[in-house]
């Protein structure tokens, strides 16, 4: 930003195409320098790069090959949000969303949805009552320090523990490179 002088003003400022003007006996040097962020004002949040979340698709993908699986693979950033999905040859239709949901869980819950099956049973509400989650077998999430920051969904696979150990296939391929 640039600041400016603007003589026969009158006291204040003004915004004059793009630049924060200073009115006349103002000088440039009397604007206050913008103040650092109040401490936890500001958070640095850790991500999944692009580059990353590709990796892993392409590890799972060649693990699904391996074992002769058709599947899509979904990778979602920590908020949720759909960063990558592959939908390998040959997956069925409902493999996108049952990909994207088990991602999904899994980075919200911080633990496989394997794991979470028991606490979505019940009469009463349930953990399975949060929109947007599956809680079958084959999400996993992608820990740095102990925190989320993504989660792999595989869907596809006859049963769940097969799409977990793909999933798996591909956090392993990045894991080295989380720190």
């Amino acid at each position: 930003m640039q600041i400016k002088t603007i003589a026969g003003m009158s006291a204040g400022l003004a915004l004059v195409a793009g630049t924060v003007a200073l009115s006349a006996g103002t000088s440039a040097s009397a604007a206050a320098p913008a103040a650092a962020p109040r401490a936890g004002a500001v958070q640095t949040v850790k991500v999944l790069s692009t580059d990353s979340a590709m990796k892993i698709a392409d590890a799972v993908q060649k693990e699904a090959a391996k074992q002769k699986q058709r599947v899509t693979v979904a990778i979602v950033d920590r908020s949720g949000d759909l960063k990558l999905a592959v939908k390998g040859d040959g997956a069925g239709p409902q493999t996108f969303e049952s990909a994207k949901r088990k991602a999904f869980t899994a980075v919200s819950m911080g633990q496989p949805t394997s794991k979470l099956a028991e606490n979505a049973t019940g009469d009463g509400p349930t953990t399975r009552d949060i929109p947007g989650t599956l809680f079958l077998a084959g999400g996993v999430p992608v820990a740095v320090d102990g925190s989320p920051v993504a989660g792999i969904g595989v869907g596809g696979a006859p049963q769940g523990a097969i799409d977990e150990a793909i999933a798996n296939a591909g956090l392993k391929a990045v894991q080295g490179d989380l720190g």
